[in-house]
């Protein structure tokens, strides 16, 4: 995932992630990315600093609003709800059948495991961070 500064032709500015640079390029060149106050599709890359992380900033609060949202939505599911891990699909899959008590839970699912959830009736929402265990 790559996080880019971007600015439209009316000189908003705002930030949003891409899978790649690639897909980045190929969203802009289909004229499919929108500014997020006045929804120009003329949306460019603005100038940005590079982010180089010490272990001392990772430690550190949260540097802007939406890291401090996803901060505290890490918190409230980790407090919240049961780590399943890679057993996710199954877990769930039991509960929607009856044959695991209801409860929340959250884990990790293969793409195709997710679709046949969905495809299924069964209610799941990606979340936006990884397992601290995986997040580098």
């Amino acid at each position: 995932m790559v996080r880019y500064s971007l600015s439209c032709a009316d000189g908003h500015g705002f930030e949003s992630w891409f899978q790649s640079a690639q897909a980045f390029d190929d969203l802009a060149s289909r004229g499919l990315l929108s500014c997020a106050e006045c929804g120009s599709s003329r949306v460019e890359k603005a100038l940005m600093a590079p982010a180089v992380a010490t272990r001392d900033a990772a430690l550190a609060t949260p540097r802007s609003p939406q890291e401090a949202m996803l901060a505290a939505m890490r918190r409230h599911v980790e407090e919240n709800s049961d780590y399943v891990g890679p057993s996710f699909a199954t877990e769930a899959r039991k509960m929607h059948l009856g044959d695991a008590p209801e409860r929340s839970i959250w884990g990790e699912a293969k793409p195709e495991e997710a679709k046949a959830l969905i495809e299924d009736g069964i209610p799941v929402a990606p979340l936006p961070f990884l397992p601290k265990s995986r997040a580098n």
